[in-house]
C-alpha cells in the first residue's frame, strides 16, 4: 500500500473534526463524485465528470476537493461478486496511484459491489427516464460509496 492510501481505521486518526470527505465512483466514461456534510453524517451527490485525459479529469477531482475543503477520498473498488480483484480493479488502483502524485490528500479504497444496481434500482423504482438515469447514475453511486464508508467510520 502506497503513503496516500489507507485502511478507514487509520484514516479516521488524521482527521480533524470537520473534515469532509470526498466519494468517488470511477468509470469508464465518467467519474461520480459526492461530498459528505461537516460533520460526515450524509453524502450527497456532487458531480459528474465525463472522462477526457487523465490530467483533466484527476485536475477536476483536486479543484473540487479543494473548492470543498476536502480532507480525504473514497475511492469505490469494483470487487467480483467472490470479493477477488478484476481489471476494473487494477484500472482504479493505477488511477489513484498516479493521482497520488499530484495530491496529498489520503485516499481509502471501498467496496463498491452492488453501488450501481442498487442505485439503478432506486431511479427505476423512481421512475427516473433512461435519460434521467444516465446522468444521475454515476454522482448517486459515488454519494452511495461514501456513504457506506461514513457509515463504517462512525461505528468505529
Amino acid at each position: 500500500m502506497s503513503a496516500n492510501v489507507k485502511p478507514l481505521e487509520e484514516l479516521e486518526e488524521g482527521l480533524g473534526r470537520h473534515d469532509r470527505l470526498m466519494g468517488a465512483d470511477l468509470g469508464t466514461k465518467t467519474i461520480g463524485l459526492a461530498l459528505s456534510d461537516v460533520s460526515r453524517s450524509i453524502a450527497s451527490p456532487l458531480e459528474t465528470i465525463k472522462r477526457t485525459k487523465f490530467t483533466a479529469d484527476a485536475g477536476r477531482i483536486i479543484a473540487l476537493a479543494k473548492q470543498h475543503d476536502v480532507a480525504a477520498l473514497v475511492f469505490g473498488l469494483p470487487l467480483n461478486m467472490d470479493g477477488t480483484e478484476g481489471p476494473r480493479c487494477q484500472s482504479t488502483r493505477a488511477f489513484v496511484r498516479n493521482l497520488e502524485k499530484l495530491t496529498d490528500l489520503p485516499v481509502v479504497f471501498w467496496d463498491e459491489r452492488m453501488s450501481t444496481m442498487a442505485v439503478t434500482r432506486t431511479l427505476l423504482d423512481a421512475d427516473a427516464s433512461r435519460a434521467r438515469r444516465a446522468e444521475l447514475v454515476d454522482k448517486m453511486a459515488a454519494s452511495y460509496i461514501l456513504q457506506g464508508a461514513l457509515d463504517r467510520l462512525r461505528r468505529l
